[in-house]
């Protein structure tokens, strides 16, 4: 029997993901990657126990939690320092059975291409889809070198997707926020930081200690959608955020400007009612762009990818299989789109007042019990894949395991 083929337009966290999900379920892979190369820079990406749970069916996830650098306490700050909320690694693991792990996205493209089979990505290749196809004929894949035909196509092509374009035309494109993010990543300029968000007046700052020694730092503020700094990136930083608490200028005065990166912030706020059309689906921003204010963009193409290589294993039904992935799909991040939606209103009110108040309740939820405002987001970190974590570390993602992971799995039921 033919192996089938499956085409993944777009290179990014989920489209590798359901590479790999895929190629461990039976299927041929091949990954276009308009990019001359994968190199993400700037930008740093946490890693929730949602997440973490999904990477374990691929075998990284116990190398993605040997890089978390938190292992004290950090937690939210008002814009003069105050502490709102003070969180433990040990209070979040009990929370939801598992903390989060900041790191370089370059650093989890790295462990996810090094499970790709050879060959398997192909960088530098433009690619489109000129049929999703039906039951009775292939889908088609338009690139440079001619057509390519294949069984299941994965749009995994990023928040401005022309996969979705063809799949769904006239759905409504994703929308500004209202507010735009700054990013960077620099060596730690001085004593250790503790991991912390600040809520200020109209936006956000995030610092983040990465385990090699550097800081990933992230601010989001509200502007108009389509804006520059005409003088740089940083004296923006510098003019936003200058008199907000220490560390913050230290880190604004140590970025370079060619460190920061700029974006407006949008989302696709009518979502979609399936992900999939024909022999295609999509995946990550491309099914469901969401604010980063819950930090789940990242993780949830993780989760699409490993859903998705269950549902859609070779030699299963395919129509069937993309039917159940959907219905898995959809409700969870159509929902944490429009919870995402509303904590980025709550983080980026411009009133004073407003900002007094918000601060003001933080911290009384907080001083109610320890575990609160973890256990606000645990309906989302508590997710599980659909199949049994692999074992840690095994390249060939079979049904052994360690005991330490099945010491998890036993816990999880």
């Amino acid at each position: 029997m033919k192996q089938p083929h499956a085409v993944v337009i777009g290179g990014g966290i989920g489209g590798l993901t359901a590479a790999i999900g895929l190629h461990r379920t039976g299927w041929r892979v091949t990954v276009l990657e308009r990019a001359a190369s994968l190199e993400p820079v700037g930008a740093g990406i946490g890693l929730a126990p949602n997440a973490q749970r999904a990477l374990d069916v691929l075998g990284l996830g116990d190398r993605v939690r040997s890089l978390a650098a938190w292992q004290g306490v950090g937690g939210m700050r008002a814009q003069n320092g105050r502490w709102l909320v003070r969180t433990s690694a040990a209070e979040a693991e009990g929370a939801y059975g598992g903390s989060l792990v900041m790191l370089h996205r370059a650093t989890l493209v790295d462990l996810l291409v090094a499970e790709l089979p050879e060959g398997a990505l192909r960088t530098g290749t433009s690619a489109r889809l000129t049929d999703p196809g039906d039951a009775d004929r292939p889908a088609v894949v338009a690139t440079e070198d001619g057509d390519v035909e294949a069984d299941l196509v994965v749009g995994a092509d990023g928040i401005n997707s022309a996969v979705r374009d063809v799949l769904f035309p006239g759905h409504p494109r994703p929308v500004y926020a209202g507010f735009t993010a700054w990013r960077f990543v620099i060596p730690a300029p001085g004593d250790p930081v503790a991991p912390h968000e600040t809520w200020g007046r109209g936006g956000v700052w995030g610092t983040q200690p990465l385990k090699d020694g550097r800081v990933y730092v992230y601010a989001t503020a509200r502007v108009p959608e389509g804006g520059a700094a005409p003088d740089g990136e940083q004296a923006e930083l510098a003019r936003r955020f200058a008199d907000w608490h220490d560390p913050i200028p230290e880190l604004v005065a140590a970025a370079r400007p060619e460190d920061i990166l700029r974006n407006d912030v949008r989302h696709l706020a009518t979502p979609l009612a399936e992900h999939h059309r024909g022999r295609a689906v999509l995946v990550g921003d491309a099914a469901h762009a969401m604010t980063p204010s819950l930090g789940q963009g990242g993780n949830q193409a993780i989760e699409d990818g490993v859903v998705l290589a269950h549902h859609a294993a070779a030699g299963t039904d395919l129509f069937a299989g993309l039917a159940a992935h959907s219905a898995a799909r959809v409700p969870r991040t159509t929902e944490i789109v429009r919870r995402a939606a509303r904590a980025s209103r709550v983080t980026h009110p411009t009133s004073a007042p407003l900002v007094a108040v918000r601060d003001t309740l933080v911290a009384t939820a907080s001083r109610l019990g320890p575990n609160l405002i973890l256990r606000s987001f645990a309906s989302i970190a508590d997710w599980r894949p659909p199949q049994a974590p692999y074992a840690a570390g095994t390249a060939t993602g079979g049904p052994a395991r360690t005991a330490r992971a099945a010491e998890r799995e036993s816990a999880q039921r």
